[in-house]
């Protein structure tokens, strides 16, 4: 039986057409295996937002491949590309993107709406993660009532409803204080031990890549060459 890693790039490059063309990511070749906990560090400017937006298909790429779990994504139609993103990906964000006027157990039932799933059975599903992340007691809460923490506790919860294989965090702890940053990235570091989910962080901070099995450094558009 054949074993594809979670995510293959091959010579994946991305210019953005405005004013002057700006080429973004120049060539990049990457392989993360399934089950592994990854960091993407670069500065600002680097394009290592861009390249999470290329792996979360929130964004196409001109040239190369990008191969995700043994399929290649290419070309997909947005109703296709949704699809992916609906069932294979889950997305933390930096500034939670939780829906304001929904409350906590809404908000991580939110996918599962979009899958068609029945009320009580996602209401249900989101009651279970909620509780596993120790946000039992704040379900009914609306997101202006709750800590940074327990927001991002609420994405988390919504990114992993849909049980899915990649879990992709966009400066999950940029929001947070060292504290409460240490205490997001325990959990998915259990997660990750738990489930064997195949996580990537994007990330500046280096106390945050310190805790991922391998970083990932993006300079100028291009992987650095790692040398052990």
């Amino acid at each position: 039986m054949t074993t594809y890693p979670m995510i293959h790039l091959s010579g994946i490059n991305k210019t953005y057409q405005g004013g002057a063309p700006l080429h973004v990511l120049k060539g990049i070749d990457l392989d993360i295996q399934r089950g592994e906990l990854v960091s993407i560090m670069g500065a600002s400017g680097s394009g290592k937002s861009t390249l999470l937006n290329v792996l979360g298909i929130l964004d196409t790429y001109d040239t190369g491949e990008y191969w995700l779990d043994g399929t290649l994504i290419k070309n997909l139609s947005e109703n296709k590309a949704a699809e992916y993103r609906n069932h294979m990906i889950g997305f933390i964000f930096q500034s939670f993107n939780l829906i304001p006027f929904k409350n906590a157990l809404e908000n991580a039932a939110l996918p599962l709406f979009y899958q068609g799933v029945s009320r009580r059975k996602r209401n249900m599903l989101a009651m279970e993660y909620l509780d596993k992340l120790g946000l039992k007691d704040w379900a009914h809460h609306m997101p202006n009532e709750m800590s940074g923490g327990q927001k991002q506790r609420v994405a988390i919860a919504r990114a992993l409803i849909t049980k899915p294989q990649l879990i992709l965090a966009d400066e999950p702890t940029g929001a947070l204080d060292s504290k409460t940053s240490g205490e997001v990235m325990q959990l998915l570091r259990d997660l990750h031990q738990q489930e064997n989910l195949t996580i990537v962080i994007v990330t500046h901070d280096p106390h945050v890549s310190e805790q991922t099995e391998r970083t990932i450094i993006i300079k100028d558009g291009l992987i650095t060459p790692q040398h052990d």
